[in-house]
């Protein structure tokens, strides 16, 4: 399940913009990106907008939350007073609140205690009984018989009230409602995960397939979900929704029609709020997640490993270690002997390498802040190797032949400083510790088993890692640096330094993996043809991309689209949409695994639940009415002209079998847009109206593509559909 290409750049947006939401790392504020962040206003009508409110709002509810469960009610309460008042004028939530807390008094059992219930069931509870709802006063007699039956009497009639999920059940409840009033939404990349996991949970299920990432999902996104808010009396009268919108939401986040209604009810007919309210009451793995993302950003370069190992030791075991005594595969036609990269080390003139802490992210004081080379900037000199005139091309006076060498970090370039920022977790939660329950520390206990089971999965990879292409390095932290090293020289287009110094370090790689060695030479050829110098680029493609194309025929129309940049030769070739961040990516991912490291666990989830994501909606027929609203759209756009043409069609052919359709589509069939009314379907050529569809929909309560298929077997009649099944 991994043919959909992927803007992993996106990704990354998306992921530094939780982190930043979150507090997760370091002095977040100076996050910078490529891609702009996905933050936006709060305002939640527009369909490519997401409402996000502020850090504090969300700790706010999570501290109420954690109240809540833990039996406090006056904390919850002083809370609410204090950041939320609002919640407290409607009586129906109130009635809710003091009802547990006469209950938690009771739950104690000293006899202060009794007393203090016994004024909360006059003072509070009685007054909120009168006009909370119709049924309030009935359930606040029935109470009252928590004074007679005792909370361990579990085939009492008030058995319900004592049961401690009924703090959960309530702290749900009000943190549903605190989210929809304060905009407090969780960041965008949460919201998208919960969503494609959801849909992909879905897919295949009623598909009969096994999913790839089940270990993972099952864990993550966990099957309660807190309980949906109530709609005021006042919106009872609300006008009919469109049913287009009613069906859109109740599909996408698995509601009854009923429960989409009501839904759009509380959020006042805003059918994106209505979307996000559902998604935020799906409930995560926080801990699970925030690893997950941890795992992500070191593997991308986002923040600091923190694998607290000596990166000088590993930096001068890597240049000793990247020798080559025999050919290598794809070497540059043209060689530059000028490119840079940079440790954040200075080399003295007798060759010694030592490293400043000017030069680093953390205290002076700390050695794992100095050894963990934090915010470097990698950027590698290239010594090329002799040629047969035993030309010198190093620029250093001494010739090093196949040797990576380090050099004094450039001045010109300080915003990379700042890249990589050293994570934090979600320190300010700890701040708020009310007591906590045997439910809560059951809780806990699940939570760091979650993250035990994630460390366990680093030290797995750190092991596999050592057993793996050791290239004479001695710890993880710099295998993770070549790796990125790699992916950044990829993403700016220097193809011709990458495979070199991929040849040094392993010889073999490009014999295992000819299309990426295809695709980097595209671009040195397209970055030769953008320089004007075309004799060299043709030597290029004649000593590599023409052999390779040979090999292998699914590369010989890239290849001759790659031929057409002659025919332009005023225009800006490497610069017309290539995909270099996607190459990039490819790369990064090929070579880790040679080197022991395996892709984040995140970049599975992605690619699969991306991959059902559009299955889903080819057997809906209809385009995915969120999909901008979560981002999703952008990572999906991924500009693959003719440089992953040959690996996209591979992957196409392979998954061409995967997740079958229940509607068979023609090459005719078009998915419906947003202002469209006609649907084709099957190889029939039926035309299903829209209306007809959605008529299907709502009597029968069936998901799209079953009302499609149905409607393609009656000629698209919907009465017909209907009186079939009722007959």
């Amino acid at each position: 399940m991994d043919s959909t290409p992927i803007n992993w750049e996106a990704l990354d947006a998306l992921i530094i913009d939780f982190a930043k939401s979150e507090k997760l790392v370091e002095d977040s504020s100076t996050f910078t990106t490529s891609s702009s962040p996905p933050s936006s206003p709060p305002s939640s009508s527009s369909p490519s907008s997401i409402s996000s409110s502020s850090y504090h709002s969300r700790l706010i509810i999570r501290q109420i939350r954690r109240s809540l469960e833990a039996g406090h009610i006056d904390a919850a309460i002083r809370l609410l007073r204090s950041h939320a008042p609002f919640i407290l004028d409607d009586h129906r939530l109130l009635f809710l609140l003091q009802k547990q807390r006469f209950i938690e008094l009771l739950r104690r059992g000293t006899a202060e205690d009794r007393d203090s219930a016994i004024n909360c069931l006059r003072n509070a509870l009685a007054p909120c009984a009168l006009d909370a709802y119709p049924e309030a006063y009935g359930e606040f007699k029935h109470v009252l018989l928590a004074f007679i039956y005792d909370k361990e009497d579990h085939s009492s009639p008030v058995a319900t009230e004592w049961s401690e999920k009924r703090r959960f059940d309530i702290a749900g409840l009000v943190s549903t409602v605190l989210r929809a009033y304060l905009h407090a939404y969780d960041p965008v990349f949460s919201m998208t995960l919960r969503y494609l996991i959801s849909i992909h949970k879905g897919f295949c299920f009623r598909q009969g397939i096994s999913s790839p990432i089940s270990d993972l999902t099952h864990r993550l996104l966990l099957e309660e979900r807190d309980p949906p808010a109530t709609p005021q009396e006042s919106l009872f009268e609300a006008p009919p929704f469109d049913e287009v919108d009613i069906q859109a939401l109740a599909h996408a986040v698995e509601l009854t029609r009923q429960g989409a209604v009501d839904s759009l009810r509380f959020a006042k007919g805003d059918l994106f709020q209505a979307f996000q309210n559902e998604l935020c009451r799906m409930r995560f793995d926080v801990a699970m997640l925030d690893e997950l993302v941890r795992e992500y950003c070191v593997y991308r370069g986002i923040v600091d490993s923190g694998f607290a190992t000596s990166s000088v030791s590993g930096v001068q075991s890597l240049s000793k270690s990247l020798k080559v005594d025999q050919p290598v595969i794809g070497h540059s036609l043209s060689r530059d002997c000028s490119h840079e990269v940079d440790y954040g080390a200075s080399k003295h003139s007798d060759g010694e390498i030592s490293v400043s802490n000017d030069n680093l992210g953390g205290s002076p004081g700390k050695s794992s802040d100095v050894t963990s080379m934090q915010g470097m900037d990698i950027e590698m000199r290239y010594v090329c190797e002799p040629s047969s005139t035993n030309e010198d091309c190093s620029t250093s006076g001494s010739h090093q032949p196949d040797k990576l060498r380090v050099l004094q970090r450039r001045p010109s370039a300080p915003a990379e400083r700042s890249k990589r920022k050293r994570w934090r977790g979600r320190q300010d939660d700890l701040d708020f510790t009310p007591g906590i329950s045997c439910k809560e520390m059951s809780k806990d206990s699940k939570e760091l088993s979650t993250i035990d089971l994630v460390s366990d999965t680093y030290s797995s990879r750190e092991q596999q890692a050592s057993e793996c292409l050791s290239l004479g390095l001695d710890n993880v932290e710099d295998k993770y640096e070549i790796v990125i090293g790699m992916k950044e020289l990829a993403s700016k287009g220097m193809a011709a330094e990458v495979v070199e110094e991929v040849n040094s370090m392993d010889p073999n790689f490009f014999v295992q993996n000819p299309v990426l060695l295809f695709q980097l030479k595209q671009v040195e050829f397209l970055k030769l043809v953008s320089s004007g110098d075309h004799s060299t680029a043709l030597r290029v493609a004649c000593s590599h991309l023409g052999p390779l194309a040979a090999s292998d025929p699914a590369l010989l129309k890239p290849l001759k689209e790659t031929l057409l940049a002659l025919l332009q030769p005023n225009e800006d070739a490497l610069g017309k949409g290539l995909p270099l961040h996607a190459l990039a990516t490819s790369l990064q991912v090929a070579i880790g695994r040679r080197l022991g490291i395996d892709e984040p666990q995140l970049m599975k989830i992605i690619r699969a639940t991306l991959h059902t994501h559009n299955e889903w909606f080819k057997l809906q027929m209809c385009k995915d009415h969120f999909e901008s609203l979560l981002k999703i759209d952008s990572l999906k756009e991924v500009n693959t002209p003719s440089l992953a043409a040959a690996a996209a069609s591979k992957s196409n052919a392979d998954s061409s079998s995967n997740g079958s359709s229940q509607v068979t589509v023609s090459s005719s069939t078009r998915m419906v847009e947003d202002g469209s009314s006609l649907t084709q379907v099957s190889s029939r050529d039926i035309v299903c109206d829209e209306n007809a569809i959605l008529k299907v929909m709502e009597f029968l309560a069936l998901p799209r593509a079953d009302a499609i298929h149905l409607l393609a077997q009656y000629n698209g009649n919907a009465e017909t559909v209907i009186q079939q099944i009722f007959a």
